[in-house]
């Protein structure tokens, strides 16, 4: 007999009417018919293995797959707190080697326990793993689980990116506390050359021909990719081939204020208010202060940002992609409307604004899907300024702030105000930029009842995706400190404690993609 169903009220989806319990909470990303997956990072050190690990982790959380870095450089300093030299890295180092395979193994079962109890779906193992005998000990782990493993190794043999690399970032990192520049440039590229003499690159031809991986060759100049299972893994190879080292600024604002705005209707396709006919044209003036070289510009396919778009004098692209998000059977309709002819709906948006789908319409997770082509525009271009609409600027400052699907719908994106984005290797530098012309305030703060908790009208099988912030540190292993053997300090150096949590720094600086 075929199963009853109930619509669910706030994603307006089928769902079976029985009384089984629920499935594991799992994202209802793109991953969830196959076995969760480790990606395993390869490479020497900065090669920007770290920086690649932050912003695939920020991308996939952001399209709903839930997605940890696990860092065991960070693992080791949580071991040994005091770092001396490059000594503790030479394979001959048998005291040192023990404490690394431990530290490996300890982020490890991290990884077990996440991606079995925690609803994790991908966890990202960020090492250098440079060797044959580590990445089996690896291949091992995941059989073991039933994990899908795929490998992402970045190669780089300019001199000047790896120099680069080590002056703007490895040398303001915990391990290099108090030192002088100069000794600490020294002693970090002795600990390359002890990574160089036993390193092992994948064999895609020979050894390793039957492993998922890619490999990326000179900050994203070539790629190489082998035996892709999945989905989701050509999802990570596309999105690895989309994303460049040049500097460049992404500028976001909303359209000037509209007719719309001014009556407090949401949706609809009106005109601009004179106010918002006076922010275009103030919007123009700031764009030529900018003095940006080959600025493109890009808009919904709505009146209201082509309006402010046609001030600039300049030539711009419509996407229909940048049309702000469907309210369904509630366009054009005041809130005020909307609680009274519809006061289950607006209930049912307050529970849960990310997943509440309008009838007829979109959610924000609808929306998500639908920007994703743009987000990967983005990551593709240089300069780029973005005409768009409340709802479409949250979900792409989500991704670029890493934001969860829980604050995306309650960041604020005031009208006739410019947020200017920096990428860095770690996410974005942000400033906020008004205009000064007055328009209303469009923005709704979450209310108190949906402070309190999960929504349980949620999707059984479905998960809010998490952001992807440095992970709250734990005690995972006891201090091996009296396994080191202690060599001599760096000169200039003063050996210090290195905090459990380390602070996030660009990878790769200007060398790398961004």
């Amino acid at each position: 007999m075929p199963m009853e169903l109930t619509q669910s009220r706030i994603q307006k989806i089928w769902l079976p009417n029985d009384n089984r319990p629920a499935l594991p909470r799992r994202s209802c990303g793109p991953q969830l018919a196959n076995s969760p997956t480790v990606i395993v990072m390869v490479g020497l050190p900065a090669r920007g293995k770290t920086y690649i690990s932050k912003k695939l982790t920020r991308y996939l959380n952001w399209i709903g797959v839930p997605t940890k870095v696990f860092n065991v450089g960070e693992y080791r300093r949580e071991a040994v707190k005091h770092y001396s030299s490059y000594d503790f890295f030479r394979p001959d180092n048998e005291e040192a080697m023990k404490v690394r395979r431990q530290c490996a193994m300890a982020a490890l079962r991290d990884v077990k326990l996440y991606l079995t109890e925690e609803a994790g779906q991908i966890a990202v193992f960020d090492a250098t793993n440079t060797t044959r005998e580590r990445r089996g000990m690896i291949l091992n782990f995941a059989k073991e689980n039933g994990f899908k493993v795929f490998f992402i190794e970045s190669v780089c043999n300019d001199p000047n990116v790896v120099a680069t690399n080590v002056m703007e970032v490895k040398l303001s990192s915990p391990d290099y506390r108090d030192c002088n520049s100069t000794d600490a440039m020294e002693d970090f590229m002795k600990r390359i050359n002890c990574y160089q003499a036993s390193y092992q690159p994948l064999d895609p031809d020979d050894y390793d021909r039957e492993l998922s991986l890619i490999k990326v060759i000179d900050v994203g100049r070539r790629f190489l990719v082998n035996r892709v299972q999945d989905h989701i893994q050509s999802r990570i190879v596309y999105y690895l081939m989309n994303i460049h080292v040049q500097p460049r600024t992404i500028y976001l604002c909303r359209h000037g204020e509209s007719e719309f705005n001014l009556k407090g209707r949401i949706g609809g396709d009106s005109g601009l208010s004179n106010r918002g006919k006076k922010f275009a044209v103030a919007l123009n003036k700031f764009v030529e202060e900018q003095n940006l070289k080959d600025l493109k510009v890009w808009t919904s396919q709505l009146k209201r940002t082509i309006q402010t778009a046609e001030a600039l004098q300049l030539p711009y692209e419509q996407w229909k992609a940048l049309n702000e998000i469907d309210a369904g059977v509630c366009e054009e309709m005041t809130y005020e409307e909307i609680r009274e002819q519809h006061p289950e709906e607006f209930a049912l948006r307050d529970q849960d604004k990310y997943y509440y789908r309008y009838p007829s319409g979109e959610s924000y997770q609808d929306l998500v899907q639908r920007l994703e082509p743009v987000i990967m525009e983005l990551e593709r271009q240089e300069n780029v300024l973005v005409i768009c609409h409340q709802a479409v600027m949250r979900c792409l400052l989500a991704y670029f702030l890493d934001k969860s699907a829980d604050e995306m719908p309650y960041l604020k994106c005031p009208l006739h105000t410019v947020l200017k984005l920096t990428p860095v290797a770690y996410g974005c530098r942000v400033e906020s930029i008004s205009l000064n012309i007055e328009a209303v305030n469009t923005h709704r703060d979450r209310p108190e009842e949906a402070k309190k908790g999960p929504n349980p009208l949620m999707r059984r099988n479905s998960v809010t995706p998490l952001a992807s912030p440095e992970p709250t540190k734990k005690p995972r292993i006891n201090s091996f400190e009296e396994h080191v053997a202690v060599s001599s300090a760096l000169p200039g150096c003063v050996p210090q404690e290195v905090p459990t949590q380390m602070p996030g720094q660009p990878l790769l600086g200007k060398a790398c993609l961004t």
